[in-house]
C-alpha cells in the first residue's frame, strides 16, 4: 500500500532529524576521529532497541538569530534501549548541532530522560560530547545544568548513573559528569576541565595543552576523575556494556548472576604468592585472580592510586566487591588518593547491595609532611566511615601485614566486618617489629634489640593473638581461600542490618 502525504513527510523529517547539523559537520566530525551521537549509541546499545524521545524538539530561543537556526533535536539524542536485554535510559550530544552547545530546550531533554530512568529503576547512562552552556541562551542554559544536576543528585545511590567523555566537556558541564558513579573516558579525544588553558593563561600565566590540562590520561592518573580509560570509542563503549554486566539496575536489584564453572577445590598456586621475606612485594592481583571465577577481575581506576585497588568480580556467579592493598606499589600504604579511591567504591557496593571482600596487606598510613597538611586524616577516615555505614556483607582477609590504624580501618572486626580470616603469613599489630622494639628498648644494646625483635615477632608477627581475642574468625591456608568466601558470602547473604534513623551521615569530606 502507498504512503500517504503525511506519511512521507514524516520519514523526511525523520531522515533530516537523523542527519543532526549536516551531511558536512557529520563528515568533519568523523574527520577528527569521532563518532556521531547516534552512531555512538547504537554501537553500545543492542541493536533495534534504541527508542528515541523528543526526537523533533527545537529550540526556543530568538537571541542573536538563533531563531533561524532550528535543528530537530536541538543537539541531543535520548531515548531508551537494551544493554545485553536490560533495559537502559540513555542521551548524547550531538557535536554536529551548534558544537553540542546545552540550551534551555535540550535540558529539558536530558531531565526529561532522567526522570524516565529513576522512575522505571534502569541505569542511565550519558556520552558528552559538548562545547558547554550555550552562549545565546545565558542563564536558562546555566539554569539548564542546574537542573541536570539536581536529577544527579537525586537518582545517586537509586539507579547507576555513567558518564563517557568521547570530545569536550568544560566549565560547568564537568559537574554533571562528576556527581555520576563512573566516568570512561578516551585517549586523546575526552578533555576535562573547568577552566580551559587560555584562560589558565591569562590567570595564572602557566602554559598547559588540553591534553596536560585536561586529558583522558591526566584524569585517569592523577586527578582520579576517570575510572576508565579506552583506546578509542569502540572499545571504551564496550567496557560501558562490560562495566553493566556486573551492576544491579536499581537498589532494589541484585546484581546478575552468571553460571560459573569455578571448581570448591583447593588452589595450591595460591600458597606461593605471598613472599617468606615480609618486606617482599608481590601483586595482590595474582591473589585476587587466582580467588574468582574464571581467573576475572574487573578493575577500576587501574592507574589512579595503584597502592590500592578495586574492582568487580564474581564468586560462585555472585557479584562482589573488591578492595585490596597492593604491596607491589608503595608497600601497600594507605595515602590520601588511595583513602578517597576506596571509599567512594566501597559506598557504591553498599547503594547497590554488593558485598565487599577486602584483602589487606597494608603497613599503615603513608608518612610525611605532604600527607598530614593536605589532610590525610580527614582523608583516611573517609573509609572508616565507608566500611562501618555499609550493611552489605562485609568480608576480610589478611594476607600479612596488618599494622597500627591501618588494620583497624581496612574492615577489621572493630568497624563492622562479618567474617574474617588471616593467613598464617599475617602480621597483626600496632606496628613491625624493628619500629616498636626501637621505641620499647631505645636505650638497649644491639643484643639486647635483636633479643627482643625476635620476642616481638614471636608474639605479635603472626594472626594467633588476634584470633585468640575472636577478632579473626578463622586463620585459613591461601589456597583454601575461594572455598572459605564463598561458604562465608553463603552464609551472610541473609544479613539484615540497619543504621539508626537519620536524615544522613556527615562523612568527612
Amino acid at each position: 500500500m502507498a504512503l500517504n502525504e503525511a506519511q512521507k513527510k514524516l520519514i523526511e523529517l525523520n531522515k533530516e532529524a537523523n542527519l543532526g547539523g549536516g551531511e558536512e559537520r557529520i563528515k568533519k566530525q568523523h574527520e577528527g576521529g569521532k563518532m556521531t551521537a547516534r552512531e555512538r549509541i547504537d554501537v553500545l546499545l543492542d541493536k533495534g532497541t534504541f527508542a528515541e524521545v523528543d526526537k523533533f524538539v527545537v529550540h526556543q530561543c530568538t537571541n542573536f538569530g538563533m531563531d533561524k537556526k532550528k535543528i530537530a533535536g536541538d543537539g541531543i539524542v535520548a531515548g531508551y534501549g537494551k544493554i545485553a536485554g536490560r533495559l537502559v535510559f540513555i542521551y548524547a550530544y550531538d557535536f554536529t548541532v551548534f558544537g553540542g552547545s546545552l540550551g534551555r530546550t535540550a535540558a529539558d531533554k536530558i531531565v526529561k530522560v532522567q526522570r524516565m530512568a529513576l522512575k522505571m529503576g534502569a541505569p542511565i547512562i550519558a556520552i558528552n560530547d559538548s562545547g558547554g552552556a550555550r552562549i545565546q541562551e545565558g542563564v536558562a542554559a546555566l539554569a539548564g545544568y542546574g537542573d541536570i544536576f539536581y536529577q544527579n543528585t537525586i537518582s545517586s545511590g537509586v539507579i547507576p548513573q555513567i558518564s563517557v567523555i568521547m570530545g569536550p566537556c568544560a566549565g560547568g558541564a564537568c559537574y554533571s559528569p562528576a556527581l555520576t558513579d563512573f566516568i570512561f573516558m578516551t585517549k586523546e579525544k575526552s578533555h576535562m576541565f573547568v577552566t580551559g588553558p587560555d584562560v589558565v593563561k591569562t590567570v595564572t600565566n602557566e602554559i598547559v595543552t588540553k591534553e596536560e590540562l585536561g586529558g583522558a590520561m591526566t584524569h585517569s592518573s592523577k586527578s582520579g576523575v576517570s575510572h576508565f580509560l579506552g583506546e578509542n570509542e569502540e572499545e571504551t563503549l564496550m567496557m560501558v556494556r562490560e562495566l553493566l554486566s556486573f551492576l544491579p539496575s536499581n537498589n532494589m536489584e541484585d546484581a546478575p548472576i552468571e553460571p560459573s564453572e569455578g571448581s570448591l577445590e583447593d588452589n595450591e598456586a595460591l600458597n606461593d604468592i605471598i613472599p617468606d621475606d615480609p618486606n617482599k612485594p608481590y601483586d595482590i592481583k595474582q591473589l585476587i585472580e587466582g580467588v574468582v571465577d574464571d581467573k576475572y577481575f574487573f578493575e577500576i581506576m587501574p592507574h589512579f592510586a595503584q597502592n590500592i585497588v578495586i574492582g568487580f568480580a564474581r564468586l560462585e556467579g555472585k557479584v562482589i566487591g573488591i578492595v585490596a592493598n597492593q604491596p607491589a606499589y608503595q608497600a601497600g600504604v594507605l595515602d590520601i588518593d588511595a583513602s578517597d579511591k576506596a571509599a567512594r567504591f566501597i559506598r557504591f557496593c553498599d547503594c547497590f547491595n554488593i558485598p565487599i571482600i577486602t584483602f589487606e596487606d597494608v603497613p599503615g598510613f603513608l608518612p610525611g609532611t605532604f600527607q598530614e597538611h593536605n589532610g590525610i586524616i580527614r582523608h583516611g577516615a573517609k573509609i572508616v566511615y565507608a566500611y562501618v555505614e555499609a550493611t552489605v556483607p562485609k568480608i576480610t582477609v589478611i594476607t600479612r601485614k596488618a599494622y597500627g590504624g591501618a588494620y583497624i580501618v581496612m574492615s577489621s572486626k572493630h568497624t563492622g566486618s562479618d567474617v574474617n580470616f588471616a593467613y598464617p603469613s599475617a602480621e597483626i599489630a600496632v606496628m613491625g617489629a624493628d619500629g616498636a622494639v626501637n621505641i620499647l628498648y631505645n636505650k638497649a644494646t644491639d643484643e639486647e634489640k635483636v633479643k627482643a625483635k625476635e620476642e616481638y615477632k614471636e608474639k605479635f608477627s603472626n594472626p594467633y593473638r588476634a584470633a585468640e581475642l575472636g577478632y579473626i574468625d578463622e586463620v585459613i591456608l591461601p589456597q583454601e581461600t575461594r572455598k572459605k568466601l564463598i561458604k562465608a558470602l553463603e552464609m551472610s547473604q541473609t544479613k539484615n542490618r540497619i543504621n539508626p534513623a537519620k536524615k544522613h551521615g556527615n562523612i568527612p569530606l
